[in-house]
This record gives structure tokens, C-alpha cells and sequence, in this order.
């Protein structure tokens, strides 16, 4: 086993001039599973392919354990990939597929067949050893795949994107199972995807890039409760945080009727800036609804409801609870929102909702840089 470091580690493919990994530093701990995710061209699958070195390294370093191993060939670096495609051999048997890397090392007959039968028991392969992959579901190629991987004992997988082949079902039990896994073999692992609920529910820890620069590296926690900066809050959870401009006031934000409060810490930093706005992040069940109109649910005030008013477009039922999706005027301007209500007090489409964000739950963030300013 062993740590895998990123030290300021650069790629800028011939032809271009703005790299397409940015001096990336990360540290990952021995064991770790460390989650790389973003959106389609933000860097992820180059740094894993400079990691694997399929790329090569234009600036900086890449060590795995205390080598550095920046401008070693693949076959050199005691890593194990699984592919997005799996890339086995079709005219193999799964165990000749599983066993193929060790075959060309010049291990023997024996150890291969014993090694492959280990792993062909941790994924529930076994009774598939003599198949063909065109007999496979997706499902089992994919643990055909893994266990290609685990029987060679590298220092470090890597992952690119090795579930997006599957359908939805599918795609979920096998992330626990590979979550799983990895967590009994305890070998680092260093996983690509754009899908951040993947990122969310696997990962140690989760990297998030855009345009080949890292934005925040933490647990999965930290980043759904303090995201560094408006992308990351904007990308990490789904459905994803209503971002609001508003402009500030007294104590607080001025949010449609109500003023919300808001450390004055980050009212002060916000205002060193120059800046008579910041932008407010409320994740959609950290809304309390206040009032429900045109619904036979929710309490009436005879007053001036508080809060921001949303007419109310369309509604996602999900059992538990639902989601809906609506427009709102903010400042002026028209604002989509989403708001996650309770399973059994769904509005109509066409009514109204009148909501305040949790002051508790809410996320500042500068207008003018993007940067998170509260704790």
C-alpha cells in the first residue's frame, strides 16, 4: 500500500497554452479512497491518466509512496486501472481475463489460478470463470474488470469512470459494492466521475476541479455543510443549492419581505470588497415554508406573509418527500428556486409558496470573487 502525492503536477497538451490540469496538489493517505469529480473537460480523467502515466507531466511531480514516479512508463508504477469500456479480452475466459497481467509477469500456473479463484470469490464470480465476457451482463464485466485489478496486488487503483456503462439500479448497488471492497483491501484508490452523488456516498474524501484547477479537497461532509466558493456550492448536491443575489442590510440579508441574519463577520468582509450585495446559497430542504396558498395545507396569516413568495411550476413527488420547482422575484429579477416540502403537504401546481432560508443553514458567498465568507 502506499500514499499518492500530486505536487503542483501540470499538463498543457501540444498546441495549447492554458494547461488542462493546473499545478494540482493533493495528498492522498495510504488507503484512502480519494473521489476525483467535475464536470465533462474540468481535468479529472488527466490527472488520473498522468497518475497512471498515460500522460505526461508538463510541471511539477507525481509520487507514489516516497518514489517519485513522474516520468515513469505505466508498467513501472505497481498501479492497477479499470476502465470505463472494462477493455477485456472478448475471445478469454473471465479467468484468463483476471489472470492475463500475471500470465505476461511470468508467475506461474498454479499461483495465477489460486489468485484469480480468491478474487473471483470476493466478487461472486466463481460459478463465471469459464465464460466468455460476451456472456456477461455489464454488471459482471465490470466485476471482471475489478478483479483484474485486485489479483495483480498493486500499490494503487485507479478508477475512471468504471460505472457510467451501467443503468441506474444497477449503478448504485455496485458502488456500495466497490465502496465496500476497497475498504476491506484497504489499497488506495483514486476514483474519476461526474456524477457527485457517486462522488458523495464513495468517497474518503472528494476533490472537486473545474478548467484544470482543484477547487476543494475535504470529506463529503464538509463539503455539502462549508463549500469553498460558488461552484463548488453550486455542484455538490442535488438537487443542486439555490443561489441568490441580494443586497445586504442591517444585520442581515434582505430576503423578499424578511431580513435574515448574517454573521457580521462576513457582512464586514463582503462590504471590505466594495461589495452592496453578496450572493446567498439555501440548500432546498433548508427552507421553512411559511405560508401555502391555494393548498389545503400550510397556515394562513391574515398579515403580510414573510419571506420570498415562489409560484409554484412544477412538483417532483417522491413518497418521503418532494421537491418543487419554482419562480420567484429576487431583487427584482426572476429566480428559479427549488424547495423541498414534506411527502404529504405537496402544493398544487399554480399556487403559491411563501418561504424563508434557515439563518442557521445558510451559505454567504463574495459576489464580486465567488469566495465563501461565512464559517
Amino acid at each position: 500500500m502506499a500514499t499518492v502525492t500530486f505536487d503542483k503536477a501540470t499538463r498543457v497538451y501540444p498546441g495549447t497554452e492554458k494547461p488542462a490540469v493546473d499545478q494540482l496538489e493533493i495528498e492522498i493517505a495510504d488507503g484512502e479512497f480519494l473521489v476525483l469529480v467535475g464536470p465533462s473537460g474540468c481535468g479529472k480523467s488527466t490527472s488520473l491518466r498522468m497518475l497512471a502515466g498515460l500522460e505526461d507531466v508538463n510541471g511539477g511531480a507525481i509520487r507514489i509512496g516516497e518514489r517519485d514516479v513522474t516520468h515513469l512508463p505505466p508498467k513501472d508504477r505497481d498501479i492497477a486501472m479499470v476502465f470505463q469500456n472494462y477493455a477485456l479480452y472478448p475471445h478469454m475466459t473471465v479467468a484468463d481475463n483476471m489472470g492475463f497481467a500475471l500470465k505476461i509477469a511470468g508467475v506461474n500456473k498454479a499461483e495465477i489460478r489460486k489468485k484469480v479463484e480468491e478474487a473471483a470469490q470476493i466478487l461472486d464470480l466463481t460459478p463465471y470463470l469459464d465464460r466468455k465476457p460476451k456472456a456477461l451482463s455489464g454488471g459482471q464485466r465490470q466485476r471482471v474488470a475489478m478483479g483484474r485489478a485486485i489479483v495483480r496486488e498493486p500499490q494503487v487503483f485507479l478508477m475512471d469512470e468504471p460505472l457510467s456503462n451501467l443503468d441506474a439500479k444497477l449503478r448504485v448497488s455496485t458502488r456500495t459494492q466497490i465502496a465496500s471492497l476497497q475498504r476491506r483491501l484497504g489499497i488506495t484508490t483514486v476514483y474519476v466521475t461526474h456524477d457527485q452523488t457517486e462522488a458523495l456516498t464513495m468517497g474518503d474524501r472528494v476533490a472537486v476541479l473545474k478548467d484544470g484547477l482543484l477547487q476543494q479537497v475535504d470529506s463529503p461532509r464538509n463539503m455539502y455543510d462549508k463549500p469553498a466558493n460558488l461552484f463548488v456550492a453550486g455542484f455538490i448536491g442535488s438537487p443542486a443549492m439555490n443561489l441568490v443575489e441580494v443586497p445586504i442590510t442591517d444585520g442581515g440579508v434582505k430576503f423578499g419581505n424578511s431580513v435574515v441574519p448574517v454573521s457580521r463577520a462576513a457582512l464586514s468582509a463582503a462590504a471590505d470588497r466594495g461589495d452592496k450585495t453578496v450572493t446567498v446559497g439555501i440548500r432546498p430542504e433548508h427552507f421553512d415554508v411559511v405560508e401555502h396558498s391555494g393548498s389545503t395545507s400550510g397556515a394562513l396569516s391574515k398579515d403580510a406573509p414573510a419571506g420570498l413568495a415562489v409560484q409554484v411550476n412544477v412538483v417532483e413527488e417522491l413518497g418521503s418527500d418532494g421537491f418543487v420547482y419554482g419562480a420567484s422575484k429576487v431583487s427584482g429579477e426572476d429566480k428559479e428556486l427549488v424547495v423541498r416540502v414534506g411527502g404529504r403537504s405537496v402544493p398544487a401546481k399554480g399556487s403559491e409558496l411563501h418561504v424563508v432560508p434557515r439563518a442557521d443553514e445558510l451559505h454567504v458567498f463574495a459576489t464580486s470573487t465567488g469566495e465563501r465568507l461565512t464559517d
